[in-house]
């Protein structure tokens, strides 16, 4: 029994993935795109968060755009022949580019707690800032604060980007199809081939130790605030730390509960992945699958995020509505500003 006959989608795939990607697209194409237009009018765009957060929107709008693609491939691509025009379409367009932008998305919310820490050490005595080691740890988080790094950084990540999509979409151009494989919708393309194993065990390396980071910077700064707690009142500039550590909160709850479980899966994936039980192979296949969506669901709950957290941004959203807003209020996600007047006020 070939791969491509034994592989069969349930209605859980052909009926309910396209669904729940439709519903998504016009949701995270609509938020993305308002929180472009409300900070592009209102931010600075020298300011470090603007940049990761500029990143951060194009990251969310690449995944909304392989979202019919995928949508396509999870209702039809199982009578799609294997090396069709559509099917190599489906392919890079949809899964490729998705889980590539979904990497920058993590790459990026990682980078935007470690800035946020790191911003708290700024113009400050040491007896009210949690103190960053004084190594190539500690000297690293400080560049994530500054405009030019913040640049260099993205551009960097989005070369990385650039060049394994195009090796990957070239290999798949020059690879011969196999007869054994019939349909769209096979073991091949669910699962890849070796050196696509061995890249996602490495994204999922790097999955873990940034996520154990951005858990070291809460964990970090909920001990300095309980110690602040205990030793002295909490005062204006005590409160900076709270705004921070809530919002690191906010990004490590969207690394725990959109992307912690398909990375926890995805090695139980491939060590129980199996091509003469049929059964077993369909059910880690369809698993992957939603876990993968619900991965995709986090570019459309960003704006919904942004827009709970950070009360600039629902200011600067109101008064474009409204059209009441002061020429001078920004909205920039960032606590920056607001934490340079607080200091300064408190110093």
């Amino acid at each position: 029994m070939n791969n491509s006959s034994c592989l069969q989608p349930s209605p859980a795939t052909t009926v309910a993935l396209p669904i729940i990607y439709s519903c998504l697209l016009p949701a995270g194409i609509f938020g993305n795109i308002l929180a472009v237009w409300v900070c592009s009018r209102k931010a600075a765009t020298r300011r470090t968060q603007y940049i990761y957060l500029a990143n951060l929107v194009t990251a969310n709008l690449l995944v909304c755009s392989t979202m019919p693609f995928l949508a396509a491939y999870f209702a039809v691509g199982h009578r799609w022949p294997y090396g069709s025009v559509v099917c190599r379409i489906a392919h890079h367009l949809g899964a490729l580019v998705m889980q590539v932008s979904m990497y920058v998305t993590i790459t990026i919310l990682c980078s935007i707690a470690f800035s946020q820490y790191a911003t708290l050490t700024k113009n400050c005595g040491t007896q009210h800032c949690p103190a960053l080691p004084r190594n190539f740890c500690g000297h690293l988080l400080h560049q994530f604060r500054r405009p030019k790094f913040a640049k260099y950084f993205c551009g960097v990540i989005w070369l990385i980007v650039l060049c394994i999509t195009a090796t990957v979409i070239t290999y798949n151009v020059q690879e011969r199809v196999s007869g054994e494989l019939l349909t769209c919708y096979n073991i091949k393309v669910e699962a890849g081939e070796r050196p696509e194993i061995i890249a996602g065990s490495f994204a999922t390396a790097c999955f873990f130790l940034s996520f154990m980071a951005v858990l070291w910077t809460y964990y970090s700064l909920t001990r300095h605030l309980s110690r602040i707690q205990r030793n002295t009142s909490i005062g204006e500039k005590h409160l900076i730390y709270r705004t921070v550590k809530r919002n690191i909160l906010v990004i490590l709850m969207v690394l725990t509960v959109c992307f912690l479980p398909y990375h926890i899966f995805k090695p139980i994936f491939y060590v129980l992945l199996t091509y003469n039980d049929c059964p077993r192979l369909n059910y880690l296949v369809e698993i992957k699958n939603f876990l993968t969506c619900l991965a995709a669901a986090k570019c459309s709950l960003d704006p919904v995020i942004t827009l709970l957290l950070d009360k600039t941004f629902k200011k600067s959203l109101y008064g474009l509505f409204t059209r009441s807003t002061p020429e001078h209020q920004e909205c920039t996600n960032d606590i920056f500003n607001e934490m340079g007047r607080n200091m300064e006020r408190s110093s």
